[in-house]
């Protein structure tokens, strides 16, 4: 499983504060349009393969834009600064990402890190359609918005139904501290909080997951339990109850 790192660091420090050696040209930048008529900015850093996963990265975002727009609505940021940084020191001070993250929204850019050019064509998909939900939900969640949920939203958005995890996996909420514990404990909690995502999107609509999400997320959220109540009109343990009967795959 991809270990990806989504937290929000604010602010981010300016690129060429990270630049390892700044050369007179500074960052190389190109515009991509989008069919939807958003603009992507990509920014290589430097180093053999950010621009080459900048390239593969262009050609995901039509497909990551509309899928995102297609759960969250078009009201999202017109313009998407995409980096990709030429080595792991660039991507923790960019992003404060470790060697296993793959890469990082913060409030101002998606940042890529250099391992990422080895990701085959489905797994980068998988984290640009991830990372670019991150990215339009990022003014409408909350700093201490509780993380399972919105990385469990966030995968729902970006895996493909059929990426099932392992029939014994445990239907249990996940807590926040579980996605930064290494080893399986992360894998799962990521593991447990898609799926619990994509239990309410399948029992309930993808429209009330999008109102769960902004309710549970939003500034002001109230607990996840209070949250659940009013946008799906069962309790928390009622939920949870369908969640574990759910059928597998």
């Amino acid at each position: 499983m991809l270990l990806l790192n989504r937290s929000e660091p604010a602010p981010a420090p300016p690129l060429a504060v990270v630049a390892d050696q700044p050369t007179p040209a500074g960052p190389d930048t190109t515009t991509t349009p989008l069919p939807d008529g958003r603009h992507a900015q990509l920014i290589a850093l430097g180093g053999a393969h950010s621009a080459p996963l900048l390239s593969r990265i262009a050609a995901e975002l039509p497909g990551a834009a509309g899928a995102v727009s297609r759960f969250w609505g078009p009201d999202w940021r017109q313009e998407i600064v995409i980096v990709a940084t030429a080595s792991d020191r660039q991507f923790a001070a960019l992003a404060g990402g470790g060697a296993d993250v793959a890469a990082a929204t913060t409030a101002e850019r998606i940042v890529f890190a250099p391992g990422a050019a080895r990701m085959t064509d489905e797994a980068l998909r998988l984290v640009v359609r991830h990372e670019l939900f991150h990215h339009a939900a990022r003014q409408a969640t909350a700093a201490d918005a509780p993380r399972w949920l919105t990385e469990g939203v966030a995968d729902y958005l970006a895996r493909p139904p059929e990426s099932a995890p392992a029939s014994d996996l445990v239907a249990a909420l996940p807590a926040d501290s579980d996605l930064d514990t290494p080893g399986p404990t992360r894998s799962q909690a990521y593991d447990r909080a898609w799926r619990f995502a994509s239990y309410i999107a399948d029992r309930y609509g993808p429209p009330r997951l999008r109102a769960l999400y902004v309710h549970a997320c939003g500034p002001g959220h109230p607990d996840v339990a209070t949250a659940v109540r009013h946008t799906l009109g069962s309790s928390l343990d009622e939920v949870l109850a369908g969640w574990r009967h759910w059928p597998q795959g």
